[in-house]
């Protein structure tokens, strides 16, 4: 699965999902785009767009791009509190559709 990592997110959190094409923002040359432009950026490379931004949902339509939107949810975005996430992460990846938002929390 080809998945676009949010620069809300630690770099690190790549080594954690080892069987999946993980580029971040930063590595898009996308840092300085708005999320409704960088989902729309995103459609064509990528499968999921991962994040740990809560808002996203309130902020864009998900329904309306080809994309499923992951957000991890933690006390905060370092890898510590993130790692728990990882195997739940793991398993939806296995099925998470295009046009959907899945939040992930302990």
């Amino acid at each position: 699965m080809r998945i676009l990592l949010d620069e809300s997110l630690p770099i690190e959190l790549r080594d954690e999902l080892p069987r999946h094409d993980v580029r971040s923002v930063q590595e898009m040359g996308w840092s300085a785009l708005k999320n409704g432009e960088l989902l729309r950026r995103a459609v064509d490379e990528f499968d999921v767009f991962l994040t740990a931004d809560q808002n996203l949902q309130y902020q864009q339509n998900i329904k309306t791009l080809p994309i499923a939107v992951a957000v991890l949810v933690a006390r905060s975005n370092r890898i510590q509190s993130l790692k728990p996430l990882v195997p739940s992460l793991l398993s939806a990846l296995d099925s998470i559709k295009p046009r959907t938002l899945l939040r992930i929390a302990l």
